[in-house]
C-alpha cells in the first residue's frame, strides 16, 4: 500500500515539474516578449554616454557624460543639472508606446510621414552608447530618434523608430522633458565640493583692494585640513578658525551664476583674476576665477551694496558669466590670514595640564607654580583632581607647598582656553617692536606643562606705554613670532601670590559623628559674654540663644569653615581696617567632641577672632591654629550679625578698605 502511494506522489511531482517547465516558461517568455515589443528603445539606451537634442524652438543642446557627471558642451561649456538629465534619460530608457504601425503601410491609406510631423521633426534626439563596437575600439554610431507632432487630443505624440520602419504613439512626458529650457539643464552651482570633503582652501589675490590701500596685493594663502582642524600653510604657519573656514566654504558653495555671455571684459577672468579661489577635495579640485568688477548701474544709490558683481570663469571651462559675491565674503577671502585665522591663542586640552607656572620677570622674577596632584584613591573618574601651590617667592626661600583652590585653577584654565586675540599685531616683529610691546621683560609669563607634550607651552604677556596688553605663544627655546593684542587685567587675572590661589576650605569638614559640646561668643572690647551655652547629647543648647536659627547656622558654617578670600598668611594680634591697625573685636570659642575608638570620644577646642562688621558683605576673621587672616563668607557673616547687636552698619554699606 505504501509503495503505491509513493509511486503516485512521484508521478504527480514529475507531472508538476513538466507543467512548470513547458507552460510556465512559455508564459514568462511571452510576457517578456510583450514588454520588449512595447519598449521603443532596446539595449542601445541602457548606457547612454552622450546626448544631443536638436529643437526647432530652443536651439541645440549637447551633453556628455564624464565618469558619473554630466556636462553641457553646447551652447555653452558648463556642468549639467543632474536632476534634469536624469529625467531625460529615464524617459528615454523607459519609453513605451501605446500603439505602433509600420511606415510601409502608410501608403495604403494615402498617408506619409509628413502627416505625423516626422518628415521635418520638431525635435531630434541623437544619443551614443558607451559600448564599443566589437573588437573595433570605436564607439557605435549614435542612435537617432525623431519626434513629430502631438495627437489631436494633445496627450500623445508620434515618434519614428531609430531604424525608420515604425511610427510609435507614446505619452507626451518625453517631449516635456526634452523641452527643458537651458536654465533648467545647466547646474546653478559653481563650486560643488562640500565642507566635509574639502581638504584645502587656496586664495590668491592679483590686484590690491582699493579700500585697503593695496594691503592685500599679490597674497597667496593656502589653508589645509589637519584632522578635525584647519591650519595655514602660506603665507604664515598658524592655526585657522574651523568655524570661519567652514563658513567661507559654505558661502562659496552657495554662489550661483547670474548671467551668461555678458559683454566681454578687457581681459578674461582666467587670465587676469582679481581673486583665484581653489577648493581641493577627494581626488578632485575646483577653481573659480573672479575677474573685473562690473560697475553698478546708472542711478544706483551711492550706499555700499551687500554684494559685488564680477566677471567670472571656472577652471577648465570657457564659459564667461557673471556672479554676485557678498561683500563680507570678498573681504574675508582677500584678508584670509586675518579673518580666517584662529583667534583663540592657546590650543591645549585642560585635562592634560599637569602644572601651571606664573612668573613676572618684571617683578624680580617672582614665580608661583600650580601643580596637579593624583586623585585620591577611590575617587570617581570624573572627579576634579586636587592642586597644590608651590610658592618660590623671590627665590631666597625654599618652595612652600599649599593646597590650591580647585575652582580658581579651573577658572584660570578656562580663561586660558578662551583667551582670544582682539587683533593680529604682527607675524614678523622687529627688535624695536618687541621692546615697545614689553617682551624684553614681559609683565607675565604663563608656562603650561602638558602630559601630552614634553615641551611646555609658554604664553608671554607684555605691555606698552599705554598699558595695552600683547601676547605671544611659543616654548622656552622658541618664544614665537606672532604678536596679538588681548584684553586682560594682568594683576587681577594672573596674580602671583599664593593667597590668591590658596584653597578656601580652611579646615577639613568635621566628621558626621562630631558634635558641639559648648559655645561662647565674647565682645573683646567690652569684655562682655554675648552668648555662652553648652549642648546636650542631641545637640540642643542648654541656654537658649536670642536667635536660635542664627546659632544653628553659625555652627553649620563652622563644621566646614571656608574663606571668601584670604587676606594674610600669618596671624597677628592686630588687623588693618580702614587704614588703621585695630585689635580684634569678637572671639568665638567652641568645644567639639569627636568620635574615637571603642565608642569613646575625643574633645577639641576651636577658636576664631573677628573684626566688627565692616559692610553688608565684609567682615574679617583670624585663626591662630591656621596662622591666617581671611574674609568670612556671607552665611557666617549674617549669622554673626544676628548674634551681635552692637554692629549698626546697615547691610549694603560700602566696605572699609583693609
Amino acid at each position: 500500500m505504501r509503495t503505491k502511494v509513493t509511486l503516485v506522489l512521484i508521478f504527480l511531482n514529475v507531472a508538476l515539474f513538466f507543467f512548470i517547465f513547458k507552460f510556465e516558461r512559455n508564459w514568462r517568455t511571452e510576457a517578456a516578449s510583450l514588454e520588449a515589443r512595447r519598449r521603443v528603445l532596446g539595449q542601445e539606451a541602457a548606457n547612454i554616454r552622450s546626448l544631443e537634442i536638436n529643437r526647432t524652438v530652443g536651439g541645440t543642446v549637447s551633453l556628455v557624460r564624464n565618469r558619473d557627471n554630466w556636462f553641457l558642451t553646447k551652447p555653452l561649456d558648463w556642468p549639467a543639472n543632474p536632476h534634469a538629465v536624469s529625467s531625460v534619460l529615464h524617459d528615454l530608457q523607459l519609453l513605451e508606446h501605446e500603439t505602433s504601425f509600420r511606415v510601409a503601410d502608410l501608403a495604403k491609406t494615402n498617408q506619409s510621414l509628413a502627416d505625423y510631423g516626422l518628415d521635418q521633426p520638431r525635435i531630434t534626439v541623437a544619443f551614443g552608447s558607451g559600448d564599443n563596437a566589437a573588437g573595433a575600439g570605436v564607439p557605435p554610431p549614435p542612435t537617432l530618434l525623431r519626434i513629430g507632432d502631438l495627437t489631436k487630443d494633445g496627450k500623445r505624440l508620434y515618434i519614428l523608430s531609430p531604424d525608420g520602419e515604425r511610427v510609435h504613439v507614446v505619452g507626451r512626458a518625453l517631449i516635456d522633458s526634452l523641452s527643458f529650457p537651458l536654465e533648467q539643464l545647466r547646474a546653478d552651482t559653481l563650486l560643488t565640493i562640500p565642507v566635509f570633503e574639502a581638504r584645502s582652501l587656496g586664495v590668491q589675490t592679483a590686484n590690491p583692494e582699493p579700500d585697503r590701500s593695496g594691503a592685500a596685493t599679490g597674497v597667496r594663502t593656502r589653508i589645509r585640513r589637519d584632522g578635525a582642524r584647519w591650519a595655514f600653510e602660506t603665507p604664515i604657519i598658524a592655526r585657522a578658525s574651523k568655524t570661519a573656514v567652514d563658513l567661507a566654504i559654505n558661502n562659496l558653495n552657495a554662489l550661483q551664476p547670474l548671467s551668461f555671455s555678458p559683454p566681454p571684459p578687457a581681459a578674461a577672468p582666467s587670465l587676469a583674476p582679481e581673486l583665484r579661489i581653489t577648493i581641493e577635495g577627494n581626488n578632485r579640485h575646483e577653481t573659480l576665477f573672479l575677474g573685473e568688477r562690473i560697475p553698478p548701474a546708472a542711478g544706483q544709490p551711492a550706499t555700499t551694496p551687500p554684494t559685488i558683481e564680477y566677471y567670472a570663469q571656472l577652471e577648465g571651462r570657457n564659459a564667461l558669466f557673471t556672479v554676485a559675491v557678498p561683500v563680507n565674503l570678498v573681504d574675508s577671502l582677500r584678508n584670509a590670514q586675518e579673518t580666517l585665522r584662529e583667534k583663540r591663542i592657546l590650543d591645549f586640552d585642560p585635562r592634560s595640564v599637569t602644572a601651571i607656572t606664573l612668573a613676572s620677570p618684571l617683578q624680580s622674577g617672582a614665580t608661583l607654580t600650580l601643580q596637579r596632584l593624583d586623585s585620591a584613591p577611590g575617587a570617581a573618574p570624573e572627579a576634579a583632581a586636587p592642586w597644590q601651590i608651590i610658592d618660590r617667592g623671590d627665590g631666597a626661600q625654599a618652595p612652600r607647598p599649599w593646597p590650591a583652590d580647585r575652582a580658581a585653577v579651573q577658572r584660570l584654565l578656562e580663561r586660558l582656553t578662551l583667551l582670544s586675540a582682539e587683533n593680529f599685531k604682527s607675524d614678523a616683529p622687529s627688535r624695536a617692536d618687541l621692546e615697545d610691546w614689553g617682551f624684553n621683560r614681559p609683565e607675565r609669563e604663563v608656562r603650561l606643562t602638558l602630559s601630552s607634550s614634553p615641551t611646555p607651552t609658554v604664553l608671554s604677556l607684555g605691555t606698552d606705554a599705554r598699558r595695552n596688553v600683547y601676547a605671544r605663544v611659543g616654548t622656552s627655546t622658541d618664544p614665537g613670532s606672532s604678536i596679538y593684542t588681548v584684553n586682560l587685567d594682568l594683576g587681577r587675572e594672573f596674580p602671583i601670590t599664593a593667597l590668591a590661589w590658596r584653597d578656601r576650605n580652611l579646615r577639613e569638614p568635621l566628621p558626621t559623628g562630631a558634635r558641639f559640646t559648648s559655645f561662647k561668643l565674647t565682645d573683646l572690647e567690652t569684655k562682655q559674654v554675648l552668648l555662652e551655652t553648652a549642648f546636650g547629647p542631641t545637640g540642643e543648647p542648654t541656654t537658649p540663644a536670642s536667635d536660635p536659627k542664627a546659632l544653628t547656622d553659625l555652627l553649620a558654617q563652622w563644621r566646614a569653615l571656608r574663606a571668601r578670600s584670604i587676606l594674610q598668611a600669618g596671624f597677628t594680634e592686630r588687623v588693618a581696617v580702614a587704614g588703621d591697625e585695630r585689635p580684634w573685636r569678637y572671639q568665638i570659642e567652641a568645644g567639639v567632641a569627636l568620635p574615637g575608638g571603642a565608642g569613646g570620644e575625643m574633645t577639641s577646642n576651636l577658636s576664631l577672632l573677628l573684626t566688627e562688621r565692616l559692610s553688608g558683605t565684609e567682615q574679617y576673621a583670624g585663626a591662630r591654629d591656621l596662622d591666617l587672616i581671611f574674609a568670612i563668607e556671607q552665611p557666617l557673616l549674617d549669622a554673626l550679625w544676628s548674634l551681635t547687636s552692637r554692629d549698626l552698619i546697615p547691610p549694603g554699606a560700602p566696605a572699609a578698605k583693609p
